[in-house]
């Protein structure tokens, strides 16, 4: 506050003390005239003097405070505009301080009372009504105030105000998981300076202040090489991008490919690795970690791969609930918020997925990296029936394997409609709309075609389905699978690890509610016996599967035999349900090589119906319209299995 605010407020004071009700006015006639000028004088010398004694130049305070302050921007509608230009100001100013008068004691009242004594709009009373109702201590009554102050859209603006700045997290929170809810709740954040070269530098110095233990030795490489490298350096030294998580395959193509994004894509990727470890996301939190990636969201608003990144990160820190006040104060409440009601749908899954973890009110599962929610995203007094799993095969990820076929001609355009009805996500878009009472999760998981398009000089031995299996099972147990039926849904080598997957749940006592309570899977093209790989000579088997998990498929692997022989024995033991598809078309492997990745006897898992659909490997999972056999036949066999768990 300035100090002429601070003299204007305690003149104010000086004028107004006494009893109340009694005006006090000076006798002029009293007032010695020379000795009243002599005092005025020496009081404007004073207030002069004490002006130029206490200015200070704040400049630099000002600074420090847009890293961590949350400021309002409101948003005035054309009824404020109007408001504002034909009401007196001094009408308002008495408008709101009756406002807050009201506000104030409606506040002290307890909830069961009318306030039908209460002078004021009826929608200021059920505004404040709800607000208090949001501190009650009946989880119930918390949950209703907060659905039905997202629901009523009609508060005015100065009320959208106010509730913003009187909330607390948990109704923030459960506010950005309202479907549809109005983002004038939420306090928006700051407009920063445009300071790039400041936050790469910020971000190298946060990374090399994490310890670098519990890491695998590529995040190590990966550390070092980002805080090592320049950005020139970098861009002329090194080449191919780095992908955690199973984001399909941006990889570079040759060892000497220059990279398309600046040393940040790289300390982004580390971090992320960095903050699956509890322990070094405190010290990401105590570094000031929380407040960077907020700057550095704002400042990459044209880059969606570096923003899902970002909240990528913030969704890993919310597993730990000691830091959900710190995520709060940042400001990314209102960021996941808004990014919620993305168009795009992997931008929407990632702020769910961190929103889901913040909300302890009504969430019991906690979402590790690479689980993501694609129904439902939001709070819904939709109860969940039965949970649906997908998961993708090589070189695939968690989004773009179960998108809708591509259409590549205008023919093909023409005759499944525009372009706007295209979905990023089928089992988002369709299946959620068809069965709304299932949970579908998608899963990720890194899957390297070839070792050598992966270059970090570490041996990396996660490749194999015994590691994925053991690491997936512990993120899907805290997600809450296996407490309501399951159905898998699995694309190439993912119904292998499907497979896997049952079998150590099978050996883990933990984890037979998981077993139990599989009803059945659906495989698209999944090589149970192996792949065609071994009739090609050994040159081309080595440039197509070199790594680990991906030798484990071809025909002649005892490990791919056991895998399948022993399945087949658990399956028919529980009489799980079982839909394969197989593929009957070659897919396009580079210019010069065209086959069938899966043959129809390798699909065929030997029980349960197995379907021929005229497509590749590729487009096997990827229904061409919502009308179309393959997803039709897929929505009736997840119906038909769950029909006598629950009522679709």
């Amino acid at each position: 506050m300035s100090v002429a605010a601070l003299r204007l407020i305690h003149c104010r004071r000086l004028s107004t003390a006494g009893t109340p009700g009694v005006r006090k006015a000076l006798n002029w006639k009293t007032v010695n005239p020379p000795s009243f000028y002599r005092s005025y004088l020496f009081i404007t010398y004073e207030v002069e003097y004490l002006n130029k004694a206490v200015t200070l130049d704040t400049r630099a305070i000002l600074q420090e405070k847009y890293k961590s302050y949350i400021y309002l921007k409101p948003t005035p509608s054309d009824d404020q505009e109007d408001l504002a230009a034909g009401v007196p100001q001094k009408e308002l100013h008495k408008a709101a301080r009756r406002f807050l008068e009201i506000s104030s004691r409606l506040l002290l009242q307890s909830l069961d009372e009318h306030f039908s004594h209460v002078d004021a709009d009826p929608h200021e009373v059920a505004l404040w009504v709800l607000l208090k109702r949001t501190q009650s201590p009946n989880k119930a009554i918390r949950l209703q105030a907060v659905q039905e102050l997202a629901g009523n859209h009609h508060w005015r603006d100065y009320q959208y105000q106010t509730a913003a700045q009187v909330i607390d997290q948990r109704t923030a929170v459960g506010l950005a998981r309202t479907p549809r809810v109005d983002l004038r709740f939420f306090l928006r954040t700051p407009s920063l300076p445009d300071l790039e070269d400041v936050t790469e530098d910020e971000l190298r110095q946060l990374l090399a202040s994490l310890p670098q233990s519990e890491v695998d030795k590529c995040v190590q490489y990966f550390t070092s090489l980002a805080l090592r490298e320049s950005t020139q350096a970098l861009a002329a030294q090194r080449g191919g991008l780095w992908c955690f998580g199973g984001n399909g395959l941006p990889y570079a193509q040759s060892l000497t490919s220059v990279p398309s994004q600046k040393v940040e894509s790289f300390c982004l990727q580390a971090l992320v690795q960095h903050s699956k470890v509890q322990s070094h996301c405190d010290h990401i939190v105590a570094n000031g970690g929380v407040q960077l990636l907020q700057r550095m969201y704002q400042l990459r608003k044209d880059s969606l791969k570096i923003q899902r990144n970002i909240v990528r990160i913030i969704g890993n820190l919310a597993l730990n609930e000691s830091i959900h006040q710190a995520i709060a104060q940042s400001g990314w409440v209102s960021v996941l918020a808004e990014m919620m009601q993305s168009p795009h749908i992997m931008q929407a899954s990632h702020a769910a997925r961190a929103l889901a973890n913040l909300d302890r009110e009504a969430v019991n599962e906690k979402y590790q990296d690479g689980i993501y929610i694609l129904h439902p995203q939001t709070r819904s007094n939709q109860p969940i029936k039965a949970d649906v799993l997908f998961i993708h095969g090589i070189l695939g990820a968690a989004f773009k394997t179960w998108r809708q076929k591509d259409r590549v001609t205008s023919e093909e355009k023409d005759e499944t409609g525009s372009t706007e009805n295209y979905t990023e996500c089928w089992p988002k878009s369709w299946l959620a709309a068809d069965c709304p009472n299932l949970r579908v999760l998608s899963v990720e998981y890194d899957s390297h075609l070839s070792d050598w398009m992966s270059k970090c000089p570490a041996e990396n031995q996660r490749t194999s389905l015994a590691y994925r299996s053991q690491e997936l099972l512990k993120k899907l147990k805290q997600a809450g699978i296996g407490d309501r039926p399951v159905i898998w849904v699995a694309h190439s080598m993912g119904g292998l690890l499907v497979k896997k997957i049952l079998l150590d749940a099978s050996m883990d006592p933990d984890m037979h509610g998981l077993l139990n309570n599989t009803k059945g899977m659906m495989f698209y093209s999944v090589p149970h016996h192996g792949t065609s790989m071994a009739e090609y000579s050994v040159n081309v088997r080595y440039l197509l599967f070199p790594s680990i998990e991906v030798r484990e498929l071809c025909k002649d692997s005892p490990a791919l035999r056991n895998l399948n022989e022993n399945f087949l024995i658990m399956a028919k033991e529980r009489q799980f349900k079982v839909l394969s598809f197989a593929e009957t078309e070659p897919t396009n492997i580079g210019p010069m090589i065209k086959l069938l990745v899966v043959p129809t006897q390798s699909a065929n898992l030997g029980i349960g119906e197995l379907i021929e659909v005229d497509v590749d490997h590729l487009n096997i999972c990827k229904p061409e319209k919502k009308d179309s056999f393959l997803y039709k036949r897929s929505l009736q066999f997840i119906q038909e299995v769950l029909q006598s768990y629950i009522s679709l």
